[in-house]
């Protein structure tokens, strides 16, 4: 009888996970990882700012942008999310941007692709079918890559490419998506030729600050939105992108049905369904940060329950939950607004069990 050979385990991002960490559940993986965001993100702005190759990578996107035509980051899931406040930036500074779905863009959209300047796709594994894809038929296109696995397809594909940099992450997206929100930051930054490097440090200290308060009101944030049979998230540029992230995560780690709107989409529609049945957590930061305190006031009015994130400081009701975070300058509000919904996530698993057990190795990759 002949020798049963076996293919070695695909482990995530390559590297075999330590004992400890295989015999972690979905609720321990969660909170290690979400606690890691403040070491992974100073990493990666400390490479960004001073790694020669990085720097010259970096000159290459800054050289391809400087074309006619728009900037577009392609990406699906939490990539797609943390694209936003890079597109949301470049608009700001008037360059014209987008954010789109990888799956979308591939069957829909090619006819169009020519006229862009340059395609960033954004995958964390590197693997998913619709990247894979995308960079297959990208020809002679500009196209750049921002990637947490330097051994997947996508990586060797691509000739333009910058690293996430989080480490192997076993649950839902959260250092991945802090770090990819971080380098769509810098690299628009840079085709913009706006400093960003101060900035960048500052705005990682105030996330690490902040992590830890936040963090210790999980209990208290799951016991007020306790039994909520809606739940949806709304910000406004770049935090729209959080909030896209934080339903995310609620839906994937706990089971429970969350939505994301932006401020508008609200407004203009499934706020006419609130009740006493309907919990709402509103971004209000950023420019438009009394749009959202005004939302809050009018979901309050109707009856739900608001979990209000502001840099400012609020009176707490049996209404409204006011969790106050550090102002960070416009388009970092798509990191820091997550540490509410990530301290929510934690509360909820850790009461009722975490619904996503960890994936410690890659599975099929299929559209």
């Amino acid at each position: 009888m002949g020798e049963v050979s076996q293919k070695a385990p695909r482990w995530i991002s390559g590297i075999e996970p330590s004992k400890e960490l295989l015999a972690a559940n979905g609720t321990q993986i969660l909170e290690i990882e979400c606690r890691e965001q403040p070491d992974r993100l100073r990493d990666l702005i400390r490479a960004y700012r001073s790694d020669p190759a990085l720097r010259a990578e970096l000159k290459k996107f800054r050289d391809i942008a400087a074309k006619k035509g728009p900037i577009l980051f392609i990406g699906m899931g939490a990539s797609f999310c943390s694209s936003i406040s890079g597109s949301v930036l470049l608009q700001t500074y008037g360059r014209s941007s987008y954010s789109v779905d990888a799956g979308e863009w591939l069957h829909y959209a090619r006819p169009t692709w020519d006229d862009a300047a340059l395609s960033v796709l954004l995958t964390t594994s590197g693997e998913s079918a619709e990247l894979v894809e995308l960079f297959k038929l990208g020809g002679d296109r500009e196209l750049g890559l921002i990637c947490n696995n330097p051994a997947s397809t996508c990586w060797r594909l691509a000739e333009n490419k910058l690293p996430i940099m989080a480490g192997p992450e076993y649950g839902n997206a959260t250092k991945t998506y802090t770090n990819a929100t971080a380098a769509s930051i810098i690299l628009a930054s840079e085709m913009l030729g706006r400093p960003w490097e101060d900035e960048a440090a500052h705005v990682a200290e105030i996330f690490a600050a902040n992590l830890d308060p936040v963090f210790a009101l999980r209990g208290e944030l799951e016991a007020f939105c306790r039994g909520a049979a809606n739940t949806e998230i709304i910000g406004r540029g770049a935090a729209y992108g959080g909030a896209i992230m934080s339903a995310l995560c609620i839906r994937e780690m706990s089971g429970h049905r969350a939505a994301a709107h932006t401020g508008a989409g609200f407004r203009h529609g499934p706020n006419l369904d609130v009740d006493a049945s309907h919990v709402a957590i509103i971004f209000a930061l950023g420019r438009v940060a009394a749009l959202g305190v005004k939302l809050a006031e009018e979901c309050n009015r109707r009856g739900g329950k608001v979990v209000l994130v502001s840099t400012e400081s609020h009176e707490a009701t049996d209404k409204l939950f006011p969790v106050r975070i550090d102002a960070v300058p416009e388009p970092w509000e798509g990191i820091t607004s997550l540490l509410v919904p990530q301290a929510l996530t934690l509360g909820m698993v850790e009461r009722t069990g975490c619904r996503l057990p960890p994936r410690f190795q890659y599975g099929v990759m299929e559209q």
